[in-house]
């Protein structure tokens, strides 16, 4: 039994679901539209409102998709709807973030600065406060886009553990490691 499989989707009101006979999903709302590709061993059905996803049979592969396809698709309600944000901080001294329309500028301390150039579906800015480290605020409607370009960011300069350098994703917690000095 999949707990998540079997649990239904409310769809709150402004947003429209439409599934097709390929298998293709598609959810519109007032933060945009995304489609998702259902595999054929998984059925959706739209009533009153309500998502409620399906397998065929209880084979491994299929119990696996039906948790999966349902996250998937309730993550698609979700976003159309309210959308998903992250913000990441640049801590280090000279680290800085810019953008210029669609395009994130960085100074990570490299020899040159690094041009990060976002999808269309991702709105971007950057917040510079003084005493506190830059951020970067990513919005979409998508969570898997937004997660995918939030790592492509932070893999720029991954914080490291020593003296917390790098880039992080606000409110997350570093493990913090004592230096040599603690030794003696």
């Amino acid at each position: 039994m999949s707990r998540i499989g079997n649990a239904i989707i409310n769809v709150p009101s402004g947003v429209e679901v439409k599934v097709s006979a390929e298998g293709v999903v598609s959810v519109k709302g007032p933060k945009g539209e995304l489609t998702e590709t259902v595999d054929t061993c998984i059925s959706v059905k739209v009533e009153e409102g309500v998502i409620s996803v399906a397998r065929k049979t209880d084979e491994k592969d299929h119990r696996a998709k039906h948790g999966l396809y349902r996250s998937l698709i309730n993550n698609m309600v979700i976003g159309v709807s309210e959308g998903f944000k992250t913000e990441q901080e640049l801590v280090g001294v000279g680290y800085k973030a810019s953008n210029i329309g669609q395009k994130l500028e960085m100074l990570l301390g490299y020899s040159h600065n690094i041009i990060l150039e976002m999808p269309e579906e991702i709105k971007l800015t950057t917040d510079t406060q003084k005493g506190k480290p830059p951020r970067v605020i990513l919005e979409s409607a998508d969570k898997q886009l937004i997660g995918q370009v939030a790592a492509k960011i932070r893999s720029l300069r991954k914080p490291e553990p020593y003296k917390g350098k790098g880039i992080k994703f606000v409110g997350e917690e570093l493990r913090r490691k004592a230096g040599k000095t603690v030794a003696k």
